[in-house]
């Protein structure tokens, strides 16, 4: 416990405020003249509201801390099924808005004020019963308390898209016909049983598919029978990645010691000295901005529109969320905004009262919100370009700044109005982009730009009073203001700069080229300063030090993954010609190797000694696992190879080409050692999946036409007689085709929504990646039409491959185009 107020007291310096509280400067008595009086009691009251803000992250934290200690002991010490008292009931919380997947457990952690009352005497009461009561006080105890089942938009309206989805596949468990793309109006023809055969015969998009069944089981088949749902469920445990190639202002340190981002539809709550990520899971798709309230409690994020599973638009719209709770608090905009969010801002100075918020459509529409009301105070188009910053002035609520391409603008809040005040570059040089903005200590506003100009503008005015000519060598992308006075920027050119008040140069940081460009810099705890930078790197160190990865991710598409035989490491490789090994358990990569082209694929050799990876150019290549060296190197044909996979005795590695062959290899000494055997060839579309046989004898494949063909691999010979495969005993379930899985798709599918799958290695449950971002449960053997199946969200792109680590524990599962690695324990 200890350790978690050491960050608070590292974060903020109160030395100063007790200072005033001894100073008798501003009373009657004092001989200051009346405007200095004035003056510094304005200071003082400032720092003591900063130091109520503390208290209360105090609190939060140190709440959260207790009842995460309760509920492991009560874990524990539990003999039945009861589940441990929460301890945070004893305390009125703020009014929520179900976010669809961080919901309250049965006796968990955040139930609602409602059943608070029978709590009364619980432990946490009894141990925070000598705090102040304004502590204990909720801060927003003005806005309603709606239903859980219900969404709340601006005016109090219900949000009827927004979140409807989220609760449907978040937070509960549904069949798998409930999120296929839309139904064509003319309905999918049913599966059809054949007992004299003893096949099932479905239908996708139009086309036939026979899938013979084992023997023993045609006398008892029923087609009509119903699945049932898997008997384990799926929690997300970490997100590997960082969303800083495209996005700003999305990295920041809260008091209670956690980093937070985003990436993909989830933002990150990460305690690097604890290594334990906590994740706010409300968002629909991607998100693109963050901003965090002066409380240092309150977030708000903005996301993308998207479109449902079932065909639905989901509209872009702001949720501000409970950092400590993980409870969403409101949600504003749905049906006003255009395209995506971009830039998000709290006020300062009237107490983080409203929202600016600037969408992505053609006119880049500032808005600005009461976020506690759910109403827009005024709105305006912004800017036909490109806007990269929106920010409140931090001593007046009524004035706001936004920044981008060709446009410096300053904007007067004036009667429900926004009025504009462009900036003059007049004698300078105007430049093609304004990257950045921050302010001051004495309220000037400061704006990096793309010419490597730092340039002050004075304050409420929109002329420049100070230039830093060439700051940086290239464009000037992050601009932080440090509590104690210091600027620092941070620009293309790699380099972490810091500026007196003077604007001195202080000290120059380069970061390695391997991290990129600097994105985005915060303050940290401390002398710590945080990077996030273009190639999705966020970097912690110091201005006299070196700076270190805390997380790290892919920078393009993601399809490559593969599990360890024998440990708890997995690899994944994308279209960024990166390879990485990571470890499950301390979630950090143990090495990352870059090829000379685009990964699609891997596998692991049985023992674990080699992996193989396939490309894009159709070279495959077979690296050590241990040294990451490289051990061999060939190319069949020039198409993508869409899939590696080890026989289970480590003696043939088949290849799946988007050339329609399978090429096969014989192995030697432990994988590393390869003499082509042959290529199976009669598909007729490519190869997306492969699977072996517990013996090693067989092959079955599945083609991008829907196909399931059998093969002797040893001979590259296609098998036809059905009575020879039906009874074959795979050692796993990857296909996408075939009686054993077949349940898994959901009505209405076109046979391009379901990407991959994975049997655990118990045989007991299967999981599927899909294209609208979800992660399916269902359990196994899936034979039964349109199996139910516990639904997961978190990814923002298709889900291009999932994986069970080799006890079954853990399940691994990655992103595309959001380029994210997920990681869910099997509970």
């Amino acid at each position: 416990m200890e350790d978690g107020f050491s960050s608070y007291s590292s974060l903020y310096d109160t030395s100063s405020l007790l200072q005033f509280c001894n100073d008798d400067s501003a009373s009657a008595a004092s001989s200051m003249e009346v405007t200095d009086r004035i003056a510094s009691l304005e200071q003082r009251v400032q720092m003591q509201e900063d130091e109520i803000q503390l208290l209360k992250s105090a609190l939060a934290d140190v709440v959260r801390r207790l009842n995460i200690s309760e509920e492991q002991q009560a874990m524990l010490s539990r003999k039945g099924p009861t589940k441990a008292r929460p301890m945070i009931a004893a305390l009125p919380l703020r009014s929520t808005v179900n976010n669809g997947t961080v919901l309250p457990k049965k006796g968990g952690t955040l139930p609602s004020p409602s059943g608070s009352k029978k709590d009364n005497n619980s432990p946490a009461t009894k141990s925070l019963s000598h705090l102040p009561r304004f502590l204990l006080r909720p801060p927003y105890s003005t806005v309603k308390r709606t239903s859980s089942s219900e969404q709340v938009g601006p005016n109090n309206r219900k949000d009827s898209g927004v979140d409807s989805k989220s609760n449907r596949t978040r937070a509960g468990s549904t069949g798998s016909n409930s999120s296929g793309k839309k139904a064509t109006e003319n309905k999918q023809r049913e599966p059809v049983f054949s007992a004299d055969e003893g096949y099932v015969k479905m239908y996708l998009k139009g086309r036939p598919i026979t899938m013979y069944m084992p023997r023993d089981l045609v006398d008892t088949y029923c087609l009509e029978a119903k699945a049932d749902l898997p008997p384990k469920k799926l929690k997300l445990d970490w997100v590997y990645g960082y969303r800083g190639r495209d996005c700003r202002s999305n990295l920041y340190l809260l008091p209670t010691g956690e980093t937070v981002y985003f990436i993909a539809s989830v933002v990150v709550l990460y305690n690097v000295d604890e290594q334990l990520q906590r994740h706010y899971t409300g968002h629909t798709d991607d998100i693109k901005c963050l901003a965090v309230h002066p409380d240092k409690i309150t977030i708000a994020t903005g996301q993308v529109a998207g479109t449902s599973s079932d065909g639905k638009q989901l509209a872009p719209h702001v949720r501000v969320w409970d950092s400590v709770s993980l409870n969403t608090l409101h949600i504003l905009g749905t049906g006003f905004f255009d395209r995506a969010l971009v830039c998000l801002s709290f006020s300062k100075s009237n107490g983080g009262s409203w929202l600016c918020v600037v969408d992505d459509s053609s006119d880049h529409i500032l808005s600005v919100w009461d976020w506690q009301r759910e109403e827009r105070l005024a709105e305006v188009k912004c800017s036909n370009e490109s806007v990269f910053a929106a920010d409140f002035h931090p001593t007046d609520a009524n004035i706001i700044v936004t920044c981008g391409k060709s446009h410096l603008y300053f904007w007067s809040l004036e009667k429900g109005s926004l009025v504009k005040k462009q900036g003059l570059f007049e004698k300078q040089e105007k430049p093609k982009f304004v990257l950045s903005v921050t302010f001051s200590e004495n309220g000037d506003a400061i704006t990096g730009d793309s010419s490597g100009n730092i340039l002050v503008w004075g304050k409420g005015s929109n002329r420049i009073s100070l230039a830093i000519q060439g700051a940086h060598e290239a464009s000037v992308f992050a601009l932080c203001m440090l509590r104690n006075g210091t600027l620092l920027s941070g620009g293309k050119d790699r380099k972490l700069i810091s500026w007196d008040e003077n604007y001195q140069k202080i000290q120059t940081v380069e970061v390695s080229e391997l991290y990129g460009p600097i994105r985005t810099v915060a303050e940290g705890r401390g002398e710590t300063v945080l990077i996030g930078t273009t190639k999705n790197y966020v970097l912690q160190g110091s201005l006299y030090g070196e700076f270190i990865p805390i997380t790290q991710g892919h920078t393009d598409e993601l399809w490559g993954l593969t599990v360890h035989p024998l440990k708890h490491q997995f690899l994944t490789c994308g279209h960024d010609k990166h390879v990485c090994l990571w470890d499950s358990a301390s979630h950090q990569p143990i090495w990352t190797k870059t090829l000379e082209d685009a990964a699609q694929s891997a596998g692991f050799h049985p023992s674990g000694a080699t992996v193989a990876i396939g490309t894009q150019s159709g070279r495959w290549l077979v690296l050590d696992t241990e040294s990451k060296d490289l051990v061999t190197v060939h190319t069949d044909g020039n198409d993508q190879l869409s899939v590696m996979r080890f026989s289970p005795d480590g003696h043939f590695l088949a290849i799946g080409s988007h050339d329609n062959y399978i090429y096969m290899y014989a192995v030697a000494e432990n994988g590393k050692k390869y003499s082509r055997v042959g290529k199976c060839s009669g598909h007729s579309s490519f190869i997306t999946h492969l699977d072996w046989s517990v013996d090693s004898q067989y092959l079955v494949s599945n083609s991008g036409d829907y196909e399931i063909l059998y093969w002797i691999p040893s001979v590259c010979k296609q098998v036809v007689s059905v009575e020879t495969t039906r009874d074959i005993e795979w050692a796993t379930f990857t296909c996408i085709l075939g009686f054993h899985v077949f349940g898994l798709w959901p009505d209405g599918s076109d046979g391009t929504d379901i990407n991959a799958v994975c049997s655990s290695n118990s045989k007991k449950l299967l999981v599927t990646g899909d294209d609208f971002g979800k992660v399916h449960l269902f359990s196994f053997p899936c034979s039964q039409s349109r199996a139910p199946s516990h639904i997961y969200g978190g990814h923002s792109s298709h889900v291009t491959n999932v994986h069970f680590l080799n006890d079954d524990s853990q399940l691994i599962s990655t992103g595309g185009k959001d380029m994210s690695v997920m990681q869910w324990r099997v509970v």
